[in-house]
């Protein structure tokens, strides 16, 4: 079935099933994202994809609002760009340092004016480097818990070898039993890596071009 709907003042046609940031991805517009992976099947934690629609009485989450017939869009809703900068800010504010040119948070932040001096300075992660992957380095303190890494480990690859940890602040994750990639089930194929925003995962070799 085919629904009618209209994104920032353009009209378009999307079938049964697609998404809000599908629809607006189609249509060649683009809305940010921290926790979207179009590999994984859609999450809605970040709550950066924030959008408007006409009637509702709130911004709603574009990855998992599916589209209905008549649906009227808006990619620019001041209060979702508001509340999308906000808390791109806090996950910003307890990073113990800007994130990389050339990571997705950093391109993320760019998009919606967040950076330079944040208005919550408080208490922010301790650098904590797991290093016992002969591949893969895991910059814990880079973690935004996102969960794209365990996501793509279950579903792309099956290994299941992440694993989400603690709560608030704590969050993070960890891998075999906390005992380090070697002793879990990685099969090395770097998925994790490939989808993480902020190179919390990377590859060993770049961590140390990065480094030095």
């Amino acid at each position: 079935m085919t629904l009618r709907i209209e994104i920032d003042g353009r009209e378009a046609e999307v079938e049964t099933g697609t998404t809000v940031l599908e629809a607006v991805r189609a249509l060649g517009g683009d809305v940010p994202t921290l926790c979207y992976d179009a590999r994984q099947a859609p999450f809605g934690a970040c709550r950066v994809c924030m959008v408007g629609l006409a009637g509702a009485p709130g911004p709603v989450a574009a990855c998992t609002t599916p589209c209905r017939d008549g649906m009227v869009i808006d990619t620019a809703d001041p209060t979702s760009r508001r509340i999308a900068a906000a808390t791109v800010e806090l996950v910003l504010s307890e990073l113990p340092e800007p994130p990389e040119a050339g990571t997705e948070l950093a391109a993320v932040a760019a998009s919606l004016g967040v950076g330079g001096e944040l208005r919550w300075p408080g208490a922010v992660h301790e650098r904590s480097h797991d290093l016992r992957h002969p591949y893969l380095a895991l910059r814990q303190e880079l973690c935004i818990s996102c969960g794209r890494c365990v996501r793509a480990c279950d579903e792309i690859q099956g290994a299941f070898a992440l694993t989400a940890t603690g709560r608030g602040f704590e969050a993070n994750i960890a891998a075999g039993m906390d005992q380090g990639f070697r002793a879990s089930t990685c099969v090395s194929c770097g998925a994790c890596a490939d989808t993480c925003p902020t190179d919390a995962i990377s590859e060993i070799s770049l961590l140390t071009m990065i480094e030095t």
